[in-house]
């Protein structure tokens, strides 16, 4: 007798957890407010055009800032669609992460020329081959492209040119400025060295600087590398250098 009174209040106090249990478990919580914002911005050691502050500006200006916020509130596409519209911002990507934080991942357009051509024209040029407004106002250490620059050389030619300069070490803390010729006919300013140097047609431009790189290493560190004031690699398998 004693035994079956002990397992019906066994099977009682059971059936009184499950229902706490149940009850407990299905009991939705309120839903998280975001307390914070975790950002992530791509290339900023290379190129710190955007900054942290300058996100959250973008988004307070926008009334998109998620802080304080209920999560089921914040719309993550109007986050990507507002801070997309930056002149500087490639790409955008804005999630949501248990207890609360957002992650915002922005990936930077990388500035590789500026062009500031005889018609008039002021702009960068991206690492994409496409054009960023003069008003971005990057700072960076970039060549710049001047004279007869027209838009559409601007994008194929000397896009890949600039992009090679800037892959390449050397090159890419020489070379100043690249001015643009009647027929597209490339001079280069270098930064070390009172001379210009004609590339003449921008076909083959590796190959010439590679000469051109010898030349410096085995002649104008011996020489001085103020003794000529014009230095031609224009053709192959010659170097044509004008005494100043």
């Amino acid at each position: 007798m004693i035994k079956k009174v002990f397992l019906s209040l066994m099977v009682l106090a059971i059936l009184a957890y499950l229902v706490v249990a149940v009850t407990v478990f299905n009991v939705k919580p309120d839903d998280p407010v975001c307390r914070n914002i975790q950002l992530v911005i791509k290339d900023s050691v290379n190129a710190g055009f955007i900054t942290g502050n300058e996100v959250a500006a973008i988004l307070k200006k926008n009334n998109a800032h998620p802080i304080g916020r209920k999560t089921e509130e914040i719309d993550l596409k109007i986050m990507e669609k507002v801070l997309a519209g930056h002149l500087l911002i490639d790409r955008v990507e804005c999630y949501k992460t248990p207890g609360g934080k957002i992650y915002v991942e922005v990936a930077q357009r990388m500035p590789v020329l500026r062009v500031f051509g005889k018609n008039g024209d002021n702009y960068f040029v991206d690492s994409k081959g496409a054009i960023i407004p003069a008003e971005a106002k990057c700072v960076a250490h970039l060549p710049v492209a001047t004279g007869n620059v027209e838009k559409s050389f601007a994008l194929t030619d000397l896009y890949r040119f600039a992009l090679f300069l800037q892959k390449n070490t050397f090159w890419n803390a020489q070379i100043e400025q690249i001015n643009v010729l009647k027929g597209r006919e490339i001079e280069l300013v270098p930064r070390v060295g009172n001379h210009i140097i004609f590339l003449g047609k921008i076909d083959g431009y590796e190959n010439k600087l590679n000469r051109l790189k010898k030349f410096y290493q085995k002649g104008l560190n011996t020489v001085g590398w103020n003794k000529y004031e014009r230095i031609n690699v224009e053709f192959d398998n010659q170097i044509i250098c004008t005494k100043r």
